[in-house]
């Protein structure tokens, strides 16, 4: 889990996260591209699928829970190291008219062992997006 406070009210915060395709501006290196594989209606919607990454190191994900602006949640559809991988995005208005980010994620290792590598990385991930889209979105 990470947790991260931006300066940017909910629904800037929102609108960086549901916009699948544009991820890669502001996601960091591990996003060098991101678009939609199945774009949604409305578009990031639930049912959308986004593609983040660029050939083998991508992964699809579908959008589960969309509420804006308080909730943003998605499940890694393939190719991942883990099974029934799905994150959840809390966002909560600050009375300063920011927002506290919260950012949770679980998962279960495909490859008995790993789960312990695989929590760390993923965590790395996780926080790092957290700061980046706090950042972006002020």
């Amino acid at each position: 889990m990470a947790t991260r406070t931006s300066s940017a009210p909910p629904e800037a915060v929102f609108a960086l996260l549901a916009a699948g395709d544009r991820w890669s501006e502001w996601a960091g290196p591990v996003v060098p591209r991101s678009r939609w594989a199945v774009p949604g209606d409305p578009v990031g919607s639930v049912g959308a699928v986004r593609r983040l990454g660029i050939g083998p190191l991508s992964s699809r994900e579908r959008i589960v829970e969309h509420e804006p602006p308080r909730r943003l949640a998605y499940v890694v559809e393939g190719p991942a190291p883990m099974r029934g991988y799905r994150a959840v995005v809390d966002l909560a208005p600050r009375l300063d008219g920011g927002t506290d980010i919260t950012w949770s994620a679980s998962f279960e290792p495909v490859v008995p062992g790993t789960g312990p590598l695989l929590h760390v990385a993923l965590r790395g991930i996780v926080r790092g997006f957290a700061k980046r889209v706090a950042r972006a979105a002020a």
